[in-house]
């Protein structure tokens, strides 16, 4: 009876280890699944957003490529316009000095022109189309550094250069809408060096950032809640980071959702208004393709403020990564 009994136990204790090898084995099994599903999501938001950043990269690239030859065209041309007219003016001077009194009909047709008028005005409108032309370049210049979307190279950037080119494709966002006055943006850069990172990748955080911004300044607008939107942008070297601050004085974030904000697919934004995707892509690109961090200080009511940091001479992690169109976000 004894023997059976002790039998009965080991096969019971046996047992017991096998249910719980098998249990520890399923709870292995579900954290690799879960793993495995995370992964796959961050996966499938790296590719949805690659194809999206690619594609307006290349469509900025191209149209900045499409306007700048007839500008170029233009601007070139306007300084002999202008040297063209100085010639015509003078000569018209050289008439009335030695001929003061002209033909009747001559004498009605400087009063028909207004001469004085045109000679006076003329040279000012042609420094008023330089000064345009010149605008339109600065703005090629600025769609072209945005562009940089499409690259994958690792580099020395200026990232006042990337900020202000993001604005740029912003400005139209940024003016007086018909439901909401212009957003003030003021920049407060300081003294910052080039620093090793993928300008591309940096430029998209921007864009991410201001764009969530804008949204927020919207919707405090239309609550009456933020009479005078503003955006703040600085920038200062702290040892051996860059640190970019990008504030908004909206409606503030609430400490149970800044928990998620930087969660795949997480929103607080009407659906087709926003995918989740932002700033959960712009936190990858600043922590683990260049080993910085990027938090987020807020308080309902107060506004919220993004905090870039990233190493401003290249780690090796980020040095040694792969980055190929995929891991765009």
């Amino acid at each position: 009876m004894a023997d059976d009994l002790q039998h009965s136990r080991d096969e019971l204790l046996n047992a017991n280890e096998q249910l719980r090898d098998e249990i520890v084995e399923r709870h292995q099994a579900e954290a690799e699944v879960q793993q495995a599903l995370k992964d796959l999501q961050k996966t499938q938001i790296q590719l949805i957003q690659s194809e999206k950043m690619s594609s307006l990269g290349q469509l900025v690239a191209g149209v900045a490529h499409e306007i700048n030859n007839p500008v170029n065209f233009i601007y070139g041309n306007l300084q002999y316009a202008d040297d063209y007219t100085q010639q015509i003016l003078l000569l018209i001077k050289l008439y009335q000095k030695h001929y003061p009194n002209p033909e009747p009909e001559i004498q009605n047709a400087n009063k028909v022109a207004d001469i004085e008028y045109l000679t006076e005005d003329f040279p000012k409108m042609l420094t008023s189309m330089k000064m345009g032309a010149e605008r339109i370049r600065e703005i090629i210049l600025g769609l072209r550094i945005f562009s940089r979307l499409d690259e994958a190279e690792f580099k020395t950037a200026d990232l006042h250069e990337g900020i202000d080119s993001t604005l740029l494709i912003l400005q139209h966002r940024i003016k007086a809408q018909n439901n909401r006055s212009q957003i003030q943006v003021v920049k407060e850069y300081g003294e910052l060096p080039k620093i090793e990172c993928f300008a591309g990748q940096m430029n998209q955080v921007f864009m991410n950032l201001l764009a969530n911004a804008i949204d927020a300044l919207d919707e405090a607008f239309q609550k009456e809640l933020c009479p005078n939107p503003l955006i703040r942008i600085s920038s200062e070297q702290v040892n051996e980071n860059a640190i970019i601050r990008i504030a908004d004085n909206g409606l503030g974030i609430s400490e149970a959702i800044q928990s998620r904000l930087f969660d795949p697919f997480f929103t607080t934004k009407p659906v087709g208004k926003g995918t989740g995707m932002g700033l959960s892509i712009s936190y990858q690109i600043i922590t683990e393709k260049h080993g910085g961090s990027l938090q987020c200080i807020s308080s309902p009511g107060q506004g919220a403020e993004f905090v870039i940091a990233i190493p401003i001479r290249a780690i090796k992690s980020a040095q040694l990564a792969t980055c190929d169109r995929t891991t765009y976000g």
